[in-house]
This record gives structure tokens, sequence and C-alpha cells, in this order.
């Protein structure tokens, strides 16, 4: 079976992008909960749906309900993102996007960036995603290199196999903003509509934890003409 972008897409709790967007005038709402062993947690809504707005773009609004050393915050993380180069087998794909963070308490906002996702397909089931970009946090007025590296592997029909590493350099001075972030999960996919994720992942937010994720996407795709 030849693999869309939307059934491919790791997205979700899963950190590296895929260069895929799906189709003009679909939509789904992604929703995760992670929890450390250091008490850090975090619960995250990320709505999103593609336009025409004289090309296909995808629009998202994330919003982040955390706890970070025993303080609650909430965030707002809008973002855009279009493809450039269409992704096929044995042959790099890539889309750009960007966006921001904004305080929900303040409306200040803390974060901008920019990443270009490329996608390598290797064949119907597998495939290798990098990301490489730029992050200003506003907050202390540094900037970061951005990257990561993600392998996808559909080994059966309602199961995918999600390996990544992720992170940012550019700062010596704080160690735990640059330490290397690492995932794995498993993700079981019924139908086109719906599918769920179980992730394990290590040093998720910059403090040497380990992380659980439970998370959920439900799709709404265009109606068949």
């Amino acid at each position: 079976m030849l693999l869309s972008g939307e059934a491919w897409a790791a997205n979700g709790a899963f950190a590296v992008d895929a260069a895929d967007i799906s189709e003009v005038g679909s939509c789904k709402l992604e929703s995760w909960l992670s929890a450390a062993r250091n008490t850090d947690f975090s619960a995250v809504a990320n709505p999103s749906c593609v336009v025409d707005i004289g090309r296909p773009v995808e629009l998202s609004m994330l919003t982040n309900w955390s706890r970070s050393s025993g303080d609650w915050g909430t965030s707002f993380a809008p973002k855009i993102k279009t493809n450039i180069v269409p992704t096929a087998i044995g042959r790099l794909g890539f889309s750009v996007m960007g966006g921001g963070t904004f305080d929900a308490m303040t409306g200040e906002n803390t974060s901008m960036n920019v990443a270009i996702p490329a996608t390598l397909r290797l064949s119907e089931t597998m495939r290798i995603d990098i990301n490489g970009g730029w992050l200003w946090d506003r907050v202390l007025d540094r900037h970061y290199l951005t990257y990561g590296v993600g392998f996808d592997w559909k080994f059966t029909d309602l199961l995918q196999l999600t390996v990544e590493a992720f992170g940012q350099a550019g700062a010596p001075d704080i160690p735990s903003a640059t330490w290397p972030r690492f995932q794995a999960g498993i993700r079981y996919r019924p139908n086109e509509i719906f599918s769920f994720d179980v992730i394990y992942g290590r040093n998720i937010t910059g403090e040497n934890s380990n992380w659980i994720t439970i998370g959920s996407t439900v799709r709404f795709p265009v109606p068949s003409k």
C-alpha cells in the first residue's frame, strides 16, 4: 500500500517533524499527557488545519499546560508550515515552518523559531526525518541552532515505531539547555481517523529525567466528493 503523507506523519508528541502536510481542507486534533520522574508534567492540545492561501499551508495552535520545578504555567504556540518539495521514495523532500510561543498569563512573546523539516523515504514503510533550524529565547535573549533526526518504521498495517534524537546548541554555560534529548514510541492506528501513541522519553525538557507520554490524534479528513 502506498502511504500518504498524513499516514506517515509522526507529529503529536514526537518532536522531529516530517516534510509532508495533509490535503487542503483536512483538520486534526492532537493531544497528549507527559509525566516525568522528577514530577514535571505537561498536558497539550494542538488543533491544526490545512488551508489554501495561494499555496497549501498547515496552521496550528498548540496549548501547553505544564508544571516545571513545581511552577505551573500555560503557553500558546502558533505555527505555520508549507511543503516546498514533495517527498517520494528515494527522493528528499522538504518544508519550511515557523512559529512562536506566548505566555498565556502575560501575553509576552517568549520565543520565536524557524525550521526546515526534510524527509527521505527509504521504502513504502520506512523513512528518515531530519530537522534543522533556529530558536530565539526572548526571555534570556539567547539564540540556538536546533536539530533533530528521526526514524519511522511502519512494521505492520496498524503499528509504527518512531525513534528520534533532538535538541539545541548555543549555550555552553547552560548545559541543561543543550543536553541531547531522546524519544521512542509506538503508534497504533486502527483506521484513518484515530491513532494512539505510547512514548518513552529521556531529558525531554533539558532536565535529566525520564518521561512517559500518552497521546492521541483525531483526524477530520476532507469529505469525499
